[in-house]
């Protein structure tokens, strides 16, 4: 989110400083006569989980957790399938829901779901071929200050934000290279309809949208209510965005966008036993819990208690859009192509 969440930048830089190698020094034969004693691991570049909980891991398995963190939810379906004929990673963990079915038709992952998948879990499954671990949800974030100061109404939809006082006002990213802009180019189809989504956006472009390379140049320099010096008060971002501001913004929970992360094991993995201890860990009540406030999602089992400025300012959305992945993967390269279309004949 992320891929593409709150301090992304900061997270990805603790990334490269201490977990794309968290342990282990690859693959070894174990005492107990050829078991492999370390697990490699493929991650987005927004992984973050503890240092504590991972020497847990490591004790408690006996497995030496290796992790490497080639880029963001893309890169990392990218390279499974280049990949496939000869796998470098045992798991896999961050492809999230809009591009998981590309790599689950690819036949890249080996079917594995954990059996300590909570209820909660249970619609996100993909026939048993991963594992689901987290969710997001890409919504326009509101100004909440700027509309009271300048006595304008918040928008409410998606079809407020192409009308002309609003569509100035908003920053979104480029579904071709950002994992939010993809989410909500994905939630205007949705909810609009594939004959309509692209008027739509024909409109917005139009009425003086912003179209942003990125969410941290979106969210940081063009959002006013980020750090106060961004021209516009209307952003796609994240509804766990408002936990960060204490309520001074907020989400349009009828924009928001339901994003799925997973973790799975990698078909033809050297270690496919370490690569499902590794999935059941993801799914651990530690791990969960240390989900939001590390890698800023919700846990996929909701009965893991949220950090008390998310309960407060940036509880998930009751009803959000949830796309179906195999529609995504089958749509999403037209959609992509056709709104670049639209893009560059607006003249942005």
């Amino acid at each position: 989110m992320k891929q593409q969440k709150i301090a992304a930048t900061a997270v990805a830089a603790l990334v490269l400083g201490g977990l794309v190698a968290c342990s282990g020094s690859g693959d070894s034969d174990g005492a107990s006569g050829g078991q492999q004693d370390s697990v490699t691991v493929l991650v987005h570049d927004s992984f973050n989980v503890p240092q504590d909980l991972i020497d847990q891991f490591e004790e408690e398995t006996g497995y030496s957790l290796t992790t490497t963190a080639p880029g963001d939810s893309g890169v990392v379906i990218n390279q499974l399938i280049l990949a496939k004929d000869n796998p470098t990673a045992d798991a896999v963990y961050g492809v999230e829901s809009f591009s998981v079915q590309k790599a689950v038709d690819a036949g890249v992952f080996a079917p594995y779901t954990s059996d300590a998948l909570p209820a909660s879990g249970a619609d996100y499954t993909l026939d048993g071929a991963v594992t689901p671990v987290d969710t997001g949800d890409v919504c326009v974030n509101v100004d909440r200050a700027w509309f009271e100061d300048n006595g304008v109404a918040e928008p409410e939809s998606f079809e407020d934000l192409a009308e002309p006082e609003y569509s100035k006002l908003l920053v979104v990213e480029d579904p071709a290279a950002s994992s939010p802009g993809l989410a909500f180019l994905v939630g205007t189809v949705e909810a609009l309809g594939e004959d309509s989504y692209l008027d739509y956006w024909q409109r917005l472009l139009d009425g003086g949208t912003k179209v942003a390379s990125g969410w941290s140049d979106a969210y940081y320099s063009d959002f006013s209510g980020a750090e106060g010096n961004g021209d516009y008060p209307l952003v796609v971002s994240y509804a766990s965005s408002p936990a960060e501001s204490e309520g001074t913004t907020g989400s349009l929970d009828n924009t928001c966008v339901r994003q799925v992360e997973y973790a799975g094991v990698v078909e033809g993995a050297a270690n496919p036993e370490g690569a499902q201890a590794f999935v059941d860990f993801m799914l651990s009540d530690e791990v969960q819990a240390s989900i939001p406030e590390n890698m800023y999602m919700y846990p996929i089992n909701d009965e893991i208690e949220l950090p008390a400025e998310w309960a407060e300012y940036a509880a998930a959305p009751d009803d959000p859009i949830v796309a179906d992945p195999a529609a995504a993967a089958e749509g999403r390269d037209t959609w992509i192509k056709d709104w670049t279309a639209v893009f560059e004949e607006s003249g942005k």
